[in-house]
C-alpha cells in the first residue's frame, strides 16, 4: 500500500503534501498514512486530532506520522497521542531522509525519538521541491515563499513556518517549465507571505519582477494566478504586470481581516482600510473585470458593533466577492488571546452575517457575467473556472486541463453556466 497523505489548511500546506508523497516514495516508504496538520486557528488542531483518531480506528495497522504547522508548533501534543508513530517538522517533512529514517526503524515506534522536529527559525533557504503531480487538481501549484517575518497578533503561523524565504527566480521558471511540459495550463504561485518575495534574495527581486520574469521566459504557460497577497506590499512591477499581462489572471485574493482601522492597529497589520479599497481601485482601472476575494475575522477581541460594521460595508466599499471568513478563535500562545474576548454566540452571529454579506456579492458578480464570453478551465467533475475564478459547471465530461471558450447564459446557485462561443 502507498503512502496516503491528509491535508489541512492552505494551499501552501497542498502543495508540500504533494511533495511529501514524492519524498516519501523516494524513501521507498509503505503502508503509511502523514497528517499534515494546520495550526492557524485551535479548531483546526481539534480537527486533526480528531482525524487522526479516526484513521487509527480505520488503519489498525499502518503507521501514523504528523507533520504541518501543528506539529511544528506543539510537536508535544501530537507525540503524546497513543495513535501517532512519530512526528516531523515543517523542515524535515520535505526530505527523503527523515521518511528513510523511519523506514529503518531510527525514530517513531521502533527507536528511542517520536519527535524530529527542528527550531524553524533556523531555516533560511526554501528549495523548490520538483512536484509534478497534483492529486484531485488540474491545475498546479508552486511554492515560491515560505515562512513570515511579521507577527500579527492572532498568528501562530511565524512560529511555525520560520522566517521568510525565497526560492531563487531561476529555480522557479526551471520548475514553471517542467509543469508546462507536463501539461498544467495553469500555475498558481503559492507562499506564506507572498508579497514578500524576494527580500532575502541578492537583489532584493520583488513578487512583481519574478511574475514579470516568468512570464517572459515561459511563454507556453497559459495563465499564472497568484494565492493570497497582502495589497499594501504591491510593488509598482506588480501593478505593472496586472495591467499589461492577460495571462496573468484578474483574480486576487486579499488578506484583508478587518475593515475598520483600530481593529487592524490591535492585529498589527501594515494596512488601513483605505488602503484596501485604494489597491482595488487601482486594479479596476486597469483591469475592469477583476475580481478580489478577501480573509476577514469576525469578532476579534475588543470588536465593538460599529468595527463589525465597518467590515461588512467593506465588502461593498473595495468591491470584494469571494470571501473567506473566519470567526475568531483565540490562538494560545498569540497577543490577542490574551485580549478581551467577545462572547462565542457574538462572534459566530457575526460570520454568519459577514458570510451573507459576502453570498450577496457573490451573487451580484455572478450575474454581472451573463452574457460575456470567458475561457474557463475545465477541471474533474465537470466543473471549471473562469479568469476571475467564478465557478462554472460543465456540460458532458470535457478533458480536465483544456481551455474552454465558453459563452455565459445564466447562474444556478454559487456557480454559471455556459454554451460554447
Amino acid at each position: 500500500m502507498t503512502v496516503e497523505v491528509v491535508t489541512f489548511g492552505c494551499r501552501l500546506n497542498a502543495y508540500e503534501s504533494e511533495a511529501i508523497k514524492a519524498r516519501a516514495s523516494e524513501a521507498q516508504l509503505r503502508d503509511v498514512v502523514v497528517v499534515n496538520t494546520c495550526a492557524v486557528t485551535a479548531e483546526a488542531v481539534r480537527q486533526s486530532r480528531q482525524t487522526i483518531r479516526k484513521l487509527r480506528r480505520e488503519n489498525p495497522c499502518r503507521s501514523i506520522l504528523v507533520t504541518g504547522c501543528a506539529a511544528q508548533v506543539e510537536p508535544e501534543t501530537y507525540a503524546a497521542m497513543s495513535e501517532v508513530d512519530a512526528v516531523l517538522g515543517n523542515r524535515e517533512k520535505l526530505s527523503a531522509d527523515s521518511y528513510a529514517s523511519f523506514g529503518r526503524g531510527d525514530f517513531g515506534v521502533a527507536g528511542a525519538e517520536r519527535i524530529k522536529v527542528n527550531d524553524i527559525m533556523s531555516v533560511h533557504e526554501t528549495a523548490a521541491q520538483m512536484v509534478d503531480h497534483f492529486e484531485g487538481h488540474t491545475r498546479a501549484f508552486l511554492q515560491v515563499q515560505n515562512g513570515c517575518d511579521h507577527r500579527c497578533t492572532f498568528c501562530i503561523i511565524p512560529f511555525g513556518r520560520g522566517p521568510s524565504r525565497s526560492v531563487p527566480m531561476g529555480s522557479v521558471v526551471a520548475e514553471a517549465r517542467r509543469l508546462t511540459g507536463c501539461g498544467f495550463a495553469e500555475i498558481v504561485l503559492t507562499g506564506v507571505d507572498l508579497t514578500s518575495y524576494g527580500a532575502d534574495l541578492p537583489g532584493s527581486p520583488s513578487l512583481g519582477v519574478l511574475v514579470e520574469k516568468l512570464l517572459r521566459m515561459v511563454p507556453e504557460l497559459k495563465r499564472l494566478r497568484l494565492s493570497s497577497i497582502d495589497s499594501i506590499e504591491a510593488d509598482p512591477a506588480l501593478m505593472r504586470v496586472i495591467a499589461e499581462e492577460e495571462r496573468l489572471m484578474p483574480h486576487f485574493h486579499l488578506s484583508v481581516q478587518s475593515g475598520d482601522d483600530m481593529i487592524l492597529k490591535r492585529m498589527k497589520r501594515r494596512h488601513s482600510r483605505a488602503d484596501t479599497i485604494r489597491f482595488c481601485q487601482d486594479v479596476l482601472r486597469h483591469r475592469p473585470e477583476a475580481a478580489f476575494g478577501a480573509d476577514l475575522i469576525a469578532g476579534f477581541p475588543t470588536e465593538s458593533d460599529a468595527m463589525f460594521e465597518n467590515s461588512l460595508k467593506l465588502v461593498d466599499d473595495a468591491g470584494l466577492n469571494f470571501l473567506h471568513v473566519f470567526p475568531f478563535s483565540p490562538r494560545p500562545g498569540t497577543p490577542a488571546a490574551r485580549m478581551p474576548q467577545l462572547p462565542r454566540a457574538q462572534v459566530k452571529e457575526r460570520a454568519a452575517r459577514l458570510r451573507a454579506r459576502g453570498a450577496v456579492a457573490l451573487t451580484a458578480r455572478l450575474q454581472s457575467l451573463t452574457g460575456s464570453r470567458q475561457m474557463v478551465l475545465a477541471e474533474r467533475g465537470s466543473r471549471g473556472h473562469t479568469p476571475c475564478f467564478a465557478q462554472v459547471a460543465l456540460e458532458g465530461a470535457p478533458e480536465p486541463g483544456t481551455l474552454l471558450a465558453l459563452t455565459i447564459t445564466g447562474r444556478t446557485g454559487d456557480h454559471l453556466t455556459g454554451v460554447a462561443a
